[in-house]
């Protein structure tokens, strides 16, 4: 899930240099789900609905409403009422019963799902953003605990090589701002699954995150101009 980014076309790669022992990437057909309503914005700021969005557009596959209960600590009824609302949006679609018919089944309305308000600076979608860092906050959390419980086990936990946080400044001109948006997308593709349902035997579930934003303590570096001084 993007918000206000644009997302690039898929990458050519497909499946890794083992062959047929590696699950092939991403090269399904694309259905772009974007939403700009700011009502509909609004109405996404809600960290289980998010937790949705989340899991059924990375996974590409259904759920029931009791499935994504269990995963956001709500009850079946509560998240009935969260996937309608999302439906009314078009974000989340009924998917095919396969077995028991007596439970719905849901799944992502696309492959792909982006926010942009317009890019307003009081936009709505900067409360999506927020319920996003406190979800990685809590994974950051989790993880922590249960390497916390590992060593007080006795257990050597292998090092964190999974958990990455890396921050840099750049100076981008707004062409170079999109183009390395578009590489970075461009590059997550290439390792989404063609058939999440193929999924490879030791592979570990990720989340990632990819950020970018201005920088409000940048200095007046030797190398910056004033607009107004000209030259």
């Amino acid at each position: 899930m993007s918000t206000d980014t644009p997302r690039a076309q898929p990458a050519a790669g497909t499946a890794s240099s083992k062959g047929d022992m590696q699950a092939k990437r991403r090269r399904r057909p694309e259905k772009k789900v974007e939403i700009t309503d700011p009502k509909a914005i609004r109405a996404l700021a809600h960290a289980a609905r998010l937790e949705v969005i989340s899991e059924l557009y990375s996974t590409q596959s259904s759920r029931t409403a009791t499935e994504l209960a269990q995963q956001t600590g709500l009850t079946p009824s509560a998240m009935s009422y969260h996937l309608r609302a999302l439906q009314k949006w078009g974000i989340v679609a009924p998917a095919e019963t396969a077995g028991d018919a007596r439970e719905r089944r849901w799944k992502a309305a696309g492959t792909d799902f982006t926010i942009n308000s317009g890019g307003g600076v009081a936009g709505p979608d900067f409360a999506v953003v927020d319920l996003e860092l406190q979800a990685f906050r809590r994974r950051a959390n989790a993880y922590a605990r249960t390497r916390d419980k590992q060593r007080k086990r006795g257990e050597s936990p292998e090092p964190p090589a999974a958990v990455v946080l890396a921050t840099d400044l750049l100076y981008l001109t707004p062409a170079q701002q999109r183009e390395l948006t578009d590489k970075v997308f461009g590059l997550l593709r290439n390792y989404e699954l063609e058939d999440p349902g193929n999924i490879p035997p030791e592979a570990e579930r990720i989340a990632t995150m990819w950020s970018m934003i201005p920088d409000d303590r940048s200095p007046e570096g030797p190398g910056r101009k004033d607009p107004a001084d000209g030259g």
